[in-house]
């Protein structure tokens, strides 16, 4: 079981990949500047299956009216709508998102839709066991 400053540091530095993926800003060490806002966006308590993860951040574009197949993923982690809206059923329940908003995703079976006119794009951050 890892503990739990290893996945603090696991999560930070995921969310420090996103900071600086999505926003196109570099990232900001030991101090903040004037101006700068932070905004949490998602917090979740993890109790991960295995010692040994391997981090995935993965871009997905869905064309206009693109439907998924139902799936799953190797592993569950949060992920952020960069453009468009999605609608995304998981475990019986359907949600919609928006660009700038940010999901948890268990790893069930799961279908996404893209309900925009116009191109989605959606960061996805798994955390899978390694094999």
């Amino acid at each position: 079981m890892l503990n739990t400053r290893t996945i603090r540091l696991t999560l930070f530095l995921l969310a420090t990949l996103m900071l600086g993926y999505v926003g196109g800003t570099q990232a900001v060490l030991a101090q903040e500047k004037p101006g700068l806002s932070k905004n949490l966006l998602l917090e979740k308590k993890l109790e991960l299956p295995s010692p040994n993860l391997t981090a995935k951040i993965l871009r997905v574009t869905f064309p206009p009216a693109f439907k998924t197949p139902w799936h799953t993923h190797e592993g569950p982690g949060p992920r952020y709508v960069v453009k468009g809206k999605l609608k995304v059923v998981e475990g019986g329940n359907a949600n919609t998102y928006a660009a700038g908003e940010v999901f948890w995703e268990t790893g069930e079976l799961m279908s996404v839709e893209n309900i925009s006119t116009d191109t989605a794009e959606l960061i996805i951050f798994e955390l899978a066991p390694d094999k």
